[in-house]
């Protein structure tokens, strides 16, 4: 009788196992998401619209591999502590089975760290620092936008035409800010040797006390200025640089300027004739872009930032790893991202083997006034796969052991 009883206990341990085994087979796929919602608010509410609808999209076309996507997000309060806690949360707890997300560049290097540690695969969608996929990257990491190495490389070539001799910089002092200014340093005095850099100034993030910045910088005599600066400190900049004539008679390069998100709260007051990167979604005319803006404006009754696109695209390219590898087994996810190429509203977009660094590009042009508003002029889409390091240089940057 012990016999039978626990033949049939242990059956039904098999049975129970197996049954378990099948609903994580048959259930969900589930994105682990985490991003600073709270703290960058003006980025994320297009971002999270944007993988919203993608999954939307997915999954009423059926799912992936026959299940559904879902996304478990959470917020990091934009500190590299707190987004190494909930994502430990997000493994351990809700059983994810693929961090993605970031859009500050020090909480992106704390969860690059933490996947390469778990052996867990992070799609890390916006964190822009190049450490993230070369001096601290890993097999477990890939990052899906523009790094600030290729940001500075797609600027430089039209900074070192104009023959500008005396620059100075400016930039928020962290990781994407010391790191955008030490990329563009580096490739424009290659492009123009006789180039004298004259000073900087780096105010914290957030905390600028611009008219000090902008005092400064004038006292410097550049010909030139390069600007990292975003959010509200961008839009005190460029107020108190209006005001004191920082900008008169100067050539300005700007980082991020033309994305939605920072030029449309300037109004009026936005730059004129800076040339920057950015988003100019009301001049694109590609089948893309027509499509996803199309979905994007009837979905949500509104225009898609950059933040929009990259959230979409974050979807889309974890989708279609997934149907690649067949399966969401770590090993075979890497496998299949390495080398992976799908579509999106910008058109085509790999990931590079060598450095997991995908080669979505950007829109470069000068900045202009049209009816109040601050626009795009003149831009062009440069594909990333032109400037990207060369492979030599990578093997020399990123650590063979990881």
């Amino acid at each position: 009788m012990r016999f039978v009883k626990s033949a049939t206990t242990f059956a039904m341990m098999v049975l129970a196992v197996s049954a378990g085994s099948a609903m994580a087979q048959s259930g969900p796929i589930r994105i682990g998401e985490i991003n600073s919602y709270k703290a960058m608010a003006a980025n994320n509410e297009p971002y999270r619209k944007g993988w919203e609808l993608a999954l939307e999209q997915i999954n009423s076309a059926g799912g992936v591999l026959g299940r559904k996507l879902e996304v478990v997000y959470r917020d990091d309060n934009a500190n590299p502590g707190e987004a190494v806690r909930v994502a430990e949360e997000l493994v351990s707890r809700e059983k994810v089975d693929i961090l993605a997300g970031s859009v500050l560049s020090h909480v992106g290097l704390a969860l690059t760290d933490y996947a390469k540690n778990r052996k867990m695969l992070y799609f890390a969608s916006a964190p822009l620092t190049d450490k993230i996929i070369w001096q601290n990257g890993n097999r477990y990491t890939f990052r899906l936008r523009v790094s600030t190495y290729t940001h500075a490389a797609m600027l430089v070539p039209e900074a070192a035409k104009l023959k500008k001799k005396r620059w100075a910089f400016v930039y928020p002092n962290y990781e994407l800010g010391q790191s955008a200014v030490e990329s563009f340093k580096t490739l424009l005095k290659k492009a123009q040797p006789d180039v004298e850099f004259v000073g900087e100034q780096a105010p914290p993030l957030g905390k600028i006390e611009a008219g000090a910045t902008v005092q400064a910088l004038d006292a410097m005599k550049p010909d030139a200025i390069f600007n990292v600066l975003f959010g509200a400190d961008l839009a005190k900049f460029v107020r108190e640089g209006h005001t004191r004539g920082l900008f008169q008679g100067r050539e300005v390069f700007s980082l991020l300027t033309g994305e939605p998100e920072y030029l449309d709260p300037l109004g009026d007051e936005a730059p004129v004739n800076w040339f920057v990167t950015g988003y100019p979604w009301y001049a694109i005319k590609t089948p893309e872009h027509d499509a996803f803006l199309a979905a994007y404006r009837k979905r949500w009754n509104d225009y898609p930032r950059i933040g929009s696109v990259i959230g979409y695209t974050m979807i889309q390219g974890i989708a279609s790893a997934i149907k690649k590898a067949g399966s969401v087994d770590t090993e075979k996810l890497i496998t299949a991202f390495e080398g992976l190429s799908f579509g999106t509203p910008f058109g085509p977009v790999s990931f590079r083997p060598q450095d997991h660094q995908s080669t979505m590009g950007l829109y470069i042009g000068r900045t202009g006034l049209k009816d109040g508003k601050g626009i795009m002029t003149s831009f062009t889409y440069v594909d990333g796969a032109g400037y990207q390091p060369s492979d030599a240089d990578v093997a020399k940057w990123r650590p063979m052991t990881n």
